[in-house]
Formats: structure tokens, C-alpha cells, sequence
């Protein structure tokens, strides 16, 4: 899958290893094995055969993106890349369909 970053702040955090350990610390390894997994699925879809990673779609102040568990109540929160979105017949997301994401951040949001 294509990754891009809201940030070239959150790009350095997450393609640096000296940055990424300093900026999430303990968490990194988990970080690092879950952008490993996004990068390695061909599409969106694949991610929900992982059941480490959880990915699963948000609501709230979220709607509209998607999230992997990186530990504890810590999320990778990333959203599709495509114009337009890639939508069922139900108005659902395709999983399948989407190719491209753009991380947004990493937080605990519960």
C-alpha cells in the first residue's frame, strides 16, 4: 500500500529510527511492525486479516478514518487517500479498493 503522512513533522517520527524511538519510546517496535504491515498489504483489506493489528473504522470526531492497534489504548489513526473514496453499494468503504492512506497521528483517543 502507498503511505503518505499529514506532516512532514509525523513523516520524520515514522521513517527515522532514531526519531521514531524518541518521539514514542517503548512503543516504536509496534509502530515500526504495524507501518511494516500496511506497506506489505497490496490494499485495505488484507489489514483485517491481521488480528494483531485490529484495523478497524472510527466514529465520532474520527469518522471518515481507520485505525491499527499499536498497544495498550495507543492507535495509528490514518484515513484512504483516493478522490473519491472508494464506496460499497451500501455507501460503505471498500476495503478493497483502497491502495493509498495517509497517517494522521498516533494517540490514545479513549
Amino acid at each position: 500500500m502507498e503511505i503518505s503522512y499529514k506532516s512532514r513533522k509525523l513523516e520524520k517520527q515514522l521513517t527515522e529510527p532514531k526519531e521514531m524511538v524518541k518521539s514514542f519510546g517503548q512503543k516504536a517496535i509496534k509502530i515500526k511492525q504495524r507501518l511494516k504491515n500496511l506497506k506489505d498489504a497490496d490494499n485495505l483489506g488484507i489489514m483485517r486479516t491481521i488480528p494483531a493489528a485490529r484495523c478497524h473504522e472510527l466514529t465520532g470526531d474520527h469518522k471518515g478514518e481507520l485505525a491499527v492497534d499499536v498497544s495498550g489504548n495507543y492507535r495509528m489513526i490514518f484515513e484512504p487517500l483516493h478522490d473519491p473514496i472508494p464506496k460499497k453499494d451500501d455507501s460503505g468503504l471498500n476495503w478493497e479498493e483502497v491502495t493509498k492512506i495517509q497517517i494522521n497521528e498516533i494517540e490514545d483517543y479513549h
